[in-house]
């Protein structure tokens, strides 16, 4: 299937194998649903001079620290983190803000949203194993970036899978949705109808951080 410019972007990606657990608490936040329970439990720096009191962090430090929470966060690499910054540099408005919203718009995040994955590596890999339908192809980068009127479905196919007859029977009839999208839990069906709004994404995420640390 041919994939248009901009929706261009890696085909297999590296993981970070990294405990999710331990990525929290570097990071001081929820970067995956499985270390809430973790980081409410120790809230500190992981290692033995994790709790050791430490002297204010200096703007390098909140920089980076930012960047690498929100990479972590949305489960991307360097390589292509730095060049969605790039991206979002260049396009009309506030550089942070476009960041933020290419980043929601990644497939893999949006099958997230719609709570067909219990999280973004659940999601990328059901992206990666066929199992999306993008405007009636079936695609599998996850990195693929949607915009407004696209569909989403999942595949025929893939809906008389165990995963998918169990998901059905126990989603939330009354889930909150982004503005942005909607969804058929019938037909295992969604729209984009717009573009991500800022005051619905994570409000801990200090954007300009992140543009002031590639701006160095």
């Amino acid at each position: 299937m041919a994939v248009d410019h901009e929706r261009q972007g890696e085909y297999k990606m590296a993981r970070n194998l990294t405990p999710a657990a331990k990525i929290a608490r570097r990071e001081g936040a929820h970067t995956h649903p499985k270390a809430v329970k973790a980081l409410t439990r120790r809230n500190y720096a992981p290692g033995q001079h994790g709790q050791a009191r430490r002297s204010k962090p200096s703007d390098y430090a909140l920089q980076l620290r930012e960047k690498q929470k929100v990479k972590r966060f949305y489960g991307i690499l360097e390589k292509q983190f730095r060049k969605y910054v790039g991206k979002a540099e260049k396009m009309q408005g506030v550089a942070g803000e476009n960041l933020l919203q290419l980043l929601e718009r990644r497939l893999d995040n949006v099958v997230y949203r719609l709570g067909i994955a219990p999280s973004r590596p659940a999601a990328r890999q059901i992206v990666t194993h066929g199992h999306i339908l993008l405007n009636g192809k079936r695609v599998d980068i996850p990195s693929i970036i949607v915009k407004p009127t696209d569909e989403i479905t999942v595949r025929e196919a893939s809906l008389k899978s165990a995963y998918f007859v169990a998901l059905k029977d126990s989603m939330d009839p009354n889930q909150t949705l982004p503005s942005w999208l909607s969804f058929d839990q019938k037909k295992f069906s969604a729209k984009v109808t717009g573009l991500p709004l800022r005051e619905e994404q994570d409000q801990e995420i200090e954007e300009q951080l992140i543009i002031e640390y590639y701006s160095r």
